[in-house]
């Protein structure tokens, strides 16, 4: 039975991942409140779900002339750097620890969120 609970929560963070909101914020919260994982393994699990899903989209954008490439090296090195560093950081704080950093992380997001709909309504 458990079986089929993962598959629905990466299928529908999947769904919500292709309509632009990161399907992390449903499959993390799922995967550690309602089936019990880890935080860190619901967070390793959610980057290897993204991996593929990052490249068919960098890939359908590619196809229709919507990626423009100057200037990636100075924000992808960056990125890849700092992702390492983290991960490595992440391996040191407690499931406790790492699920309050998340749990802030989607309140900023909420918050910022409400504010940029406010901000458009004027």
């Amino acid at each position: 039975m458990s079986f089929y609970l993962y598959v629905l929560a990466g299928f529908f963070s999947g769904m919500l991942g292709g309509m632009g909101m990161g399907g992390g914020t449903i499959l993390i919260p799922v995967l550690t409140i309602f089936l019990g994982v880890g935080q860190h393994a619901a967070q390793a699990a959610n980057l290897i779900a993204f991996l593929p899903m990052a490249l068919f989209s960098l890939k359908m954008h590619k196809d229709r002339g919507l990626l423009r490439t100057e200037g990636v090296t100075s924000i992808v090195i960056p990125a890849l750097i700092t992702s390492v560093a983290t991960a490595f950081a992440t391996s040191f704080l407690s499931g406790e620890i790492l699920g309050k950093l998340f749990g802030a992380f989607l309140i900023f997001l909420g918050i910022k969120g409400l504010l940029n709909i406010k901000l458009s309504q004027k």
